[in-house]
């Protein structure tokens, strides 16, 4: 099992791991989520997967196993920033505004985290050491680029499974049902982290 964090500097280096990575995330959030997101030749992207970004992988033999995007939240492209500001800045039909307590921060050590998932297809008794590893280079990741804070949304029961890892994940917002899951925005102060 590998953990790969890639950007449009290496992703060269990495032969078809972009493209897997784009294919996953098809797989967990068209096909098995059934959201309506944009798509092209089984993959799935957004305006979020710039140059700007960086997508950390784990994979193993060319599938990939697990996924997590990480964004600048002082980029923009075009009319977009980053997903958690559009949403409360009501430029996204799909996320409700009220997702914050306060307004969405802008600073270059604050970087959002997105499209998180873990492929259905890893067995019960890797999911932990998979979720580990995204964890960890998450953080580490996020950390080379000057990051020390994460502000992300992920379901409410998973804050608890990442505290077993180190990671606390402190709510910024309500929770909100996401078809049918709470799910809440939270930020990781990445300081005090896996170290």
């Amino acid at each position: 099992m590998e953990v790969t964090t890639l950007s449009f500097s290496n992703i060269h280096e990495h032969g078809a791991l972009f493209s897997n990575v784009l294919r996953a995330r098809h797989e967990n959030f068209i096909t098995r989520n059934q959201w309506d997101l944009p798509q092209a030749d089984g993959m799935e992207f957004d305006q979020y997967d710039t140059p700007a970004s960086r997508w950390v992988a784990v994979h193993h033999n060319g599938q990939v196993m697990a996924g997590v995007r990480l964004t600048p939240t002082t980029h923009r492209c075009g009319i977009y920033s980053y997903m958690i500001k559009d949403a409360q800045d009501g430029l996204l039909e799909t996320i409700p505004t009220n997702l914050l307590w306060e307004k969405a921060p802008i600073g270059p050590h604050i970087w959002e985290s997105s499209r998180v998932f873990v492929s259905r297809h890893v067995p019960a008794r890797e999911r932990m050491i998979v979720q580990m590893k995204l964890g960890c280079e998450m953080v580490n990741a996020a950390r080379e680029v000057g990051a020390t804070s994460l502000l992300g949304i992920v379901p409410d029961a998973s804050r608890r499974l990442s505290r077993r890892f180190g990671i606390v994940c402190d709510p910024a917002g309500p929770i909100m049902d996401f078809d049918g899951v709470d799910c809440v925005c939270v930020n990781i102060a990445l300081a005090t982290k896996m170290h």
